[in-house]
């Protein structure tokens, strides 16, 4: 596959980290300012909030969803929802263009019919961080994880499938969408503390935006 030929931005390019795994630089550039304002709109719905992990601890990161589902954290462990527990109420629709640039990004990274039903929104301060961790709380294993940042740049960590292993620092920029999948889709992952920086769409701040498939249903 040309991914060159799939970029819309002109100064996108794609790199491969690993077999399953896809760099796609300023892939959203175009797109970026669209999405940032429906992320506004989903967080008047369902407001951005510290959860707290099952150990008591309060994340540094500012989160909220869009979607069939959100996904949450408290005492009683990790897991999706239906319902915003801060709220009451069902999260917010996922807005089209999330779901359009989504897909356009997995495919561009040779994952087909990706439909992803969780729209997890990540805020970041400076100094905010997001440990290594592996995302393992969807049934559906097969389909990708998709990754937008916009905004501030930030140092991705990109480990291996055992904690502590080595990692490798990959620069984020504004407008780059990470997809693994397949062989990488349980790689260790995280974020390290933010640096301060300005950028004119969004101030000191940076907007990670990661899509998903849960493979559950509404009874669950």
């Amino acid at each position: 596959m040309d991914l060159f030929d799939i970029h819309s931005a002109r100064d996108a390019w794609s790199e491969q980290l690993d077999g399953g795994t896809w760099h796609l630089h300023g892939f959203v550039v175009d797109e970026a300012e669209e999405l940032l304002e429906k992320v506004t709109i989903v967080s008047e719905t369902s407001p951005f909030r510290h959860l707290v992990t099952p150990g008591g601890k309060r994340m540094s990161v500012a989160m909220t969803n869009c979607g069939r589902f959100g996904w949450v954290s408290d005492r009683s462990g990790y897991r999706y929802q239906v319902m915003d527990p801060v709220t009451g109420h069902e999260w917010p629709a996922m807005p089209p263009i999330f779901g359009k640039v989504a897909k356009k990004a997995a495919e561009a990274a040779g994952y087909s019919n990706f439909a992803p039903d969780v729209g997890l929104i990540n805020e970041y301060r400076p100094g905010t961080r997001l440990t290594l961790h592996q995302d393992r709380d969807e049934k559906d294993t097969e389909s990708p994880i998709v990754s937008i940042s916009l905004g501030v740049p930030a140092v991705f960590q990109w480990g291996g499938l055992r904690r502590g292993g080595p990692t490798r620092r990959v620069s984020l920029r504004h407008g780059d969408v990470v997809v693994w999948g397949g062989p990488d889709r349980f790689r260790y992952h995280g974020i390290l503390p933010l640096k301060e920086d300005i950028h004119p769409l969004t101030g000191d701040c940076r907007i990670n935006i990661t899509f998903r498939c849960t493979g559950l249903s509404a009874a669950n």
